[in-house]
Formats: structure tokens, sequence, C-alpha cells
């Protein structure tokens, strides 16, 4: 262990965050650590208490509590994560639909989680380590999608993007619009679905199975743990009486919140074997969850765009996401293109 140090930046080293400049002059702390000793106030600025995203000028009296050596550091490090395979960088980093110093937007191909989880190891919070494109952290989730739900999907690049798109979500004061194939034809073709959440238990020890269950609006307050959810849905384009192109709005963010209101309303998603139940031919009454044919058995749905404030420049945005294959082959097998929609199907409601 060292001893306490008191160090004053020089010339050339102001105007940079407390922890650059830490891992400049101690390349051995780990970030962590850092943050660490900055919350126990053992890292000290001209005396006073500081954060690590603190920024220093010249001249500044930096304390510096005891640290470990770099040999110590080193023998009781962890063993370093796998690398990612070149393969996957080179897909996550073709999900780029757009990206600036603050926020990066990628189109997330269906059957890639979100985040780890129960046996998930491969996952968009993991290969995001390939999407530094030259900043020291990897950028961070702010919200998610289910693993077989495809679309767009927002990370933050810095603390405070994260913090501005965070909040925004949490007040609702971005939009998403999400593309399905629906088994029948919802009527009337443009509508809103207000029945409450709650979670049914799953399977074993790590909730495998997982399933919300609707409740009736009249019901949900007597519900333990049932909780509100209200989604917009408008019926674009029909197939007969035996499918349709659905957008769709969810104004609350519940778990599998768009599945289960469209499968309680008689319309569930094609492909969804959850809540559409997996084994039942779409043949008339009693709408299933396969079309059969060509039509991919896999989940159609698709966040499609995401309306929201940048939380640097202040500008209204709007990404889009093209369909993923699957999606791409069920439209062009019915006809229909992606140009057909309008890119705000409910702007009457709001």
């Amino acid at each position: 262990m060292s001893r306490v140090q008191t160090v004053t930046v020089g010339p050339g080293d102001g105007d940079q965050r407390l922890d650059r400049w830490l891992k400049r002059h101690f390349p051995h702390l780990a970030q962590g650590r850092i943050e660490k000793m900055c919350r126990k106030g053992e890292i000290r600025v001209d005396g006073g208490r500081v954060k690590a995203s603190d920024r220093i000028e010249v001249g500044n009296q930096i304390r510096i509590p005891p640290l470990p050596e770099p040999e110590e550091v080193a023998r009781n490090a962890t063993p370093a994560r796998s690398r990612i395979s070149d393969a996957d960088v080179a897909l996550i980093q073709s999900c780029v639909l757009w990206k600036d110093d603050h926020i990066i937007a990628l189109n997330k191909p269906p059957g890639l989680p979100t985040q780890g989880g129960s046996k998930q190891t491969r996952h968009v919070d993991g290969l995001s380590e390939a999407l530094k494109f030259g900043l020291e952290e990897k950028p961070r989730l702010v919200h998610r999608l289910d693993k077989d739900t495809s679309g767009l999907l927002l990370l933050a690049r810095t603390r405070e993007a994260a913090q501005g798109l965070t909040a925004a979500l949490r007040h609702r004061e971005t939009r998403k619009i999400y593309w399905a194939l629906v088994a029948g034809v919802p009527v009337p073709y443009l509508g809103e679905i207000k029945y409450g959440l709650v979670k049914a238990p799953g399977r074993g020890g790590g909730g495998e199975g997982e399933k919300m269950l609707a409740v009736h609006p009249r019901d949900i307050d007597s519900t333990p743990g049932a909780k509100r959810a209200h989604s917009l849905y408008a019926t674009l384009y029909r197939v007969a009486s035996r499918a349709s192109w659905v957008a769709m709005e969810p104004l609350t963010g519940r778990t599998h919140q768009l599945r289960a209101h469209m499968a309680e309303i008689g319309h569930p998603i094609i492909g969804d074997g959850k809540y559409g139940g997996s084994g039942q031919e779409n043949m008339g009454d009693g709408w299933g969850a396969q079309l059969g044919g060509i039509i991919s058995k896999k989940l159609h749905l698709h966040a499609r765009s995401m309306t929201f404030q940048h939380p640097v420049t202040r500008k209204t945005m709007t990404v889009t996401a093209p369909l993923p294959d699957h999606m791409a082959q069920s439209w062009d097998t019915f006809g229909w293109t992606e140009d057909l929609a309008s890119d705000d199907p409910f702007a009457e409601l709001h």
C-alpha cells in the first residue's frame, strides 16, 4: 500500500474528469474503486468531497488515499471476461441505425436478449462493449425489448444522456410505435385497450415461463399486484378476415403489455406461443398464433419507431427501424410495403 499523498494538477492535465485524470496517473485503479473512494470521501479536491465525474483544473490539490500496488491488483484481479467474437462485433455494429456523441440507436434483431438473465450469456448489454466507438465506457441501456421482439433500442453513451433519457421514459415524454401481424381483424380499426396486468408466477427458481394476466379495469384496484396498462392500436391493412397489420403504441410500459393486450381482445400476435397458443392453427374461430403456410412462426412484433427529445440538444427526434427478415418476408407475401403506413397512425388520438 502507498501512503496518503497530495498531487497538484499540472499544466496540460486540467479541464478533464477526475476519474480520467486518476486512470492516467494510476492506470491500475478500476472505475468502481475510484467511485467508491469518492463516495467515502477518501479522494478530495482542494479539501472538498467530489464525484468521479467532477472536472478538475490546473492547480487543484488532489488528496489520494493509500492505494494498492499495481502488482497486488494484478494478483487479485478476476479473470477477464471472454472477448467478444469478431462475428458478434460485426453483428452488433451492423445493428446501429444512428449515433452521435450521446446516443446510439440500434435495430435489435429478434432472438437476442437485451440483458443477461436465466441461461442468457449473449445479449445486447454484453455486446455493447463493441459499441464504444472511441469512448472509454460502453453505452448504457435505458430501456429494454423482449428477447423475441425486434426493433428500435436506445443506448446512452454518457451518464448525462442516460439520466435524461431515463427521466423522459419515466415521465412518458417519449413515443414508441410498434408494428405487428395479428390473428384476425381488430374492430373498431382504431381503439384503445385498458386492461390491467398482473404477474402470474413462472416455473422453477428463475421464474421461467413468467406470464402476465389481463385484469378488467373494474377489477384492477381489488386485484393484488395488478397494475394499470394502456395501449392504443390501429388496424392498417388486413388479409381477408385471417390476419392484420396493426400499429400499436404503449402509453404505459408494463412487461409483455402489447402481447397480453392483443391476446386479451382476441387477436394474438402471430408467432406468440406464450399468449397466442403455439399449436393452434389460425383456421377461423378461436384465433391462434400461427397462420401456417410460408409465414414464419417467429414472433411478429417490431419496435418500429421512437420519438424523443434529445437530452443534450433538446431537439425532437424520430428514429425508425426497418422490419426484420421474417416480418419483411411476411409483408412481401401479403403484398404490403413499409411505406404504406402513416408515420403516426395515432395522430388524431393525441
